[in-house]
This record gives C-alpha cells, structure tokens and sequence, in this order.
C-alpha cells in the first residue's frame, strides 16, 4: 500500500494505491489521521489505484470517518473501481460513507 496525501483549500486527499489488508491498516489510520490539520474542512481518500480491500480495511476507513466527523469536518471517498466499489455496497457501507465517481464530484459535494 502506497499512500500520498496532498492539500488544497482545506481539503485534505489521501490518494490510496495497492492493497488495503489487515497487515497495513494501522498504517492507513495514522497517514491519514496525523495528517489532518485544523484548517481543513474535509477529508477525501481517492481509492482509483487500490486494487483490494479487505474486512480490517473497510473497518479503518469507518474509524477514518468517524474521527473526522467528530472534528465537524466531511468526508468523502472517491474514484474507486467497480470491484472496490462493490466491496463497499455489498457490505452496506456505500449507504454510509459518501462514495462519489470522481475526485471533482467528491470536491463539489463539500461545498464551500
């Protein structure tokens, strides 16, 4: 698992590439949670490079949420493939975490 985060206008994106698994989930949580900054009003993991997911993986992403959530900040998730995606309908997550088709669609949902 590869992860890069970048930063504009109070946005925060996590760009996610490779596999999601119970060996590197501690690593996914504290990339992203030590990376948000006060100012930021937004958390998007664009997941176009992941290629698998697994149950320990969908359960961090959960935390991530949350935790970015209770900073009253939005979260979205973005640019998945269809197997990705899938994953996250068949597990019912999809109905709880804001999935969109592109990075400019997770953008627009956070509004100003």
């Amino acid at each position: 698992m590869d992860i890069t985060t970048e930063r504009q206008d109070g946005i925060l994106s996590a760009l996610v590439s490779g596999r999601i698994d119970g060996s590197n989930v501690i690593q996914l949580e504290e990339t992203v949670r030590t990376a948000i900054e006060d100012g930021d009003h937004a958390v998007m993991m664009d997941l176009e490079n992941l290629s698998y997911i697994s149950s320990a993986g969908l359960r961090v992403v959960l935390i991530i949420a949350k935790n970015v959530r209770a900073r009253d900040a939005k979260f979205a998730l973005c640019a998945m493939s269809d197997q990705i995606r899938q994953v996250f309908e068949v597990s019912g997550f999809d109905k709880i975490v804001s999935i969109h088709p592109s990075r400019a669609e997770a953008v627009a949902s956070f509004g100003n």
